[in-house]
């Protein structure tokens, strides 16, 4: 792994951002599928699967927000999974 430090807020910025686009593209496939899971789901009246939903996006927003602080880090400390 090839440790790039920032060395300004610039750099990190956009070693944050670049990293920010992967996380959500590469965790954007198992919101969409636990969604139409929700939608399909009969036992659930329309708030409640309104309010799955809402659970899982928000669930999905912190996980994404989790694994862009640790892949940044780890990037910037030079760190192997």
């Amino acid at each position: 792994m090839i440790c790039v430090v920032p060395t300004n807020k610039k750099d990190l910025r956009k070693m944050v951002t670049q990293t920010t686009i992967e996380t959500y593209e590469e965790m954007t496939p198992q919101l969409i599928r636990l969604i139409e899971e929700t939608k399909r789901d009969e036992s659930l009246s329309e708030p409640q699967k309104q309010d799955e939903i809402s659970l899982h996006m928000l669930g999905y927003v912190k996980s994404c927000t989790n694994e862009i602080i640790v892949e940044v880090l780890a990037e910037i400390l030079g760190l192997d999974d």
